[in-house]
């Protein structure tokens, strides 16, 4: 009896609290209730996560605390201002790191550039970084986006406008982008893009990218106690990222296996798995392990965000006729033949000479970043330019998605496509600091691909307009699905036709 009266004074407590806290914030856009923190609000807004969070960076000047449940590990400062932003990546970029449990939340890509710390990932930044500047990587990836553009993507393209169907434009990219990095990394095509619609196969390590980072992206936000009982136990959102690791780790085996075998190497094929073979201490060999993590995050940075950006990037200039007009105009005064072949085979410095849509894409980035978000961990104390006291071990993440929204940023106009906003009077691309414009992060871990990236979105985007006007599907839903890339959640839906230029 003595028991039943605790339970039931310790339940009305709760229940005062709860009333209490409930008229004290029913105002509140991002109420902090007893025990469970803001995490009812962040649940509610699933649908609209990232607009929401920007709602919020807003009122609370570009930053504020997340509190999560007590006795968890979900609290974290989120910021969208610039000045923090270059104050973590920049000023003190000492003292943030990845954090006690960021290897396990991104288990999947083990001890790779992507996950280490200190010295360890600053030689494989630097390894990385010279594989990527050698003249022969560049040719070879410029030679393997021409080629997968020239023999797939358009052929494939030209298919759908034939038979006059739809197309989920996002799938495509996808498969593009995924057999360009194998073909890179491994000199073999998976051929996940066929050159006919009818030949279009379903793939399962092909969708084990997105699972495994949409689980990724709950694990920042889910108590790790929950998510790791799910594992366990090999239920929910869990079993589903063990399933579609399996998948793309038996994948990965196949090719390092079948690499490792090649005796027939061209010498004027470069390879990235050849050049990380002799770059790793001066060795001739190295472990499975090793490659496969490398493997693992070259596949990430190479296709979702690549896949996400060209997304958008279509989808909006499919809404924005007149920024379309004026690109395929610019291609039209930039080369006056108007040869077909000669906008496939566009070098690097050729592609750079078509500004507006260099501008159109910076845009399509700044309103969509490929990765909304960045997490990073505090070391020692700091304070934040905003004045946020940040204690050891506290989480932060920058929010690029807010930061391509913010008026102190981009102006009035911030939410508007505009291209504009990118070219000076005189023509040229404006520069805008990385802390402003975060896309491909800021200062020591900006992105090292950012010109590839550039690079295979403009060659796909001056190609597919020249050649084909997209438009998307009347009332297909498009928005932001919750991933650690923004990709969409129902894809891009589109119709292809031919596209007459006089």
């Amino acid at each position: 009896m003595h028991m039943i009266e605790c339970i039931g004074g310790f339940v009305a407590i709760l229940v005062f609290l709860f009333i209490h806290f409930w008229r004290r914030n029913r105002d509140e856009i991002l109420p902090n209730w007893p025990i469970i923190g803001m995490l009812p609000v962040l649940l509610r807004h699933m649908s609209d996560l990232h607009d929401h969070i920007t709602l919020v960076m807003n009122i609370h000047g570009g930053t504020f605390r997340f509190q999560g449940p007590w006795f968890t590990d979900t609290s974290f400062i989120v910021t969208a201002d610039p000045i923090n932003v270059e104050h973590i990546t920049c000023k003190n970029f000492g003292n943030y790191g990845k954090g006690y449990n960021f290897q396990e939340i991104f288990n999947f890509f083990g001890d790779s550039i992507l996950t280490v710390n200190s010295h360890v990932w600053k030689q494989e930044r630097i390894m990385v970084q010279s594989i990527l500047k050698r003249k022969s990587f560049n040719n070879l990836f410029q030679k393997t986006i021409q080629n997968k553009l020239v023999n797939c993507l358009l052929p494939f393209l030209n298919d759908v406008s034939k038979l006059g169907i739809q197309v989920d434009l996002q799938d495509v990219f996808g498969r593009f982008t995924f057999d360009n990095i194998i073909v890179t990394l491994f000199g073999f095509d998976p051929n996940s893009l066929p050159i006919k619609f009818s030949e279009l196969r379903d793939i399962s390590y092909l969708k084990s990218p997105h699972v495994i980072e949409q689980v990724i992206f709950y694990r920042h936000f889910i108590p790790v106690c929950l998510w790791r009982v799910q594992k366990w136990l090999r239920v929910g959102p869990e079993n589903k990222y063990k399933v579609a690791s399996e998948n793309l780790n038996r994948f990965l085996s196949e090719r390092i296996s079948a690499f490792s075998k090649r005796k027939d190497m061209d010498e004027c094929f470069f390879d990235m798995m050849k050049a990380l073979t002799k770059e790793e201490n001066g060795k001739e060999e190295m472990s499975e392990k090793y490659v496969r993590d490398t493997a693992a995050t070259l596949l990430l940075a190479g296709n979702s965000p690549v896949t996400s950006g060209l997304s958008w990037f279509f989808w909006l200039v499919s809404n924005h006729p007149i920024v379309e007009a004026k690109i395929i105009q610019e291609i039209k005064d930039s080369y006056p033949t108007q040869e077909e072949n000669l906008i496939t085979s566009l070098c690097l410095e050729e592609v750079d000479k078509l500004v507006y849509l260099h501008a159109a894409i910076c845009e399509a980035l700044r309103l969509y970043p490929p990765i909304p978000f960045e997490h990073i961990c505090a070391i020692k104390s700091d304070v934040l330019p905003s004045g946020q006291d940040v204690s050891p071990n506290t989480k932060l993440i920058y929010f690029m998605y807010s930061m391509g929204r913010m008026e102190e940023i981009w102006g009035e106009d911030c939410k508007e496509f505009k291209p504009e906003r990118w070219i000076s009077p005189r023509g040229k691309i404006i520069h805008v600091p990385s802390y402003k414009f975060v896309t491909f992060n800021a200062g020591p871990r900006s992105c090292l691909g950012k010109n590839l990236a550039f690079f295979q979105m403009k060659m796909v985007a001056a190609a597919m307009l020249w050649m084909f006007q997209i438009q998307v599907v009347e009332g297909h839903p498009v928005t932001p699905k919750l991933s650690i890339s923004l990709g969409m959640k129902h894809g891009l839906k589109v119709k292809v036709t031919k596209r007459c230029i006089s």
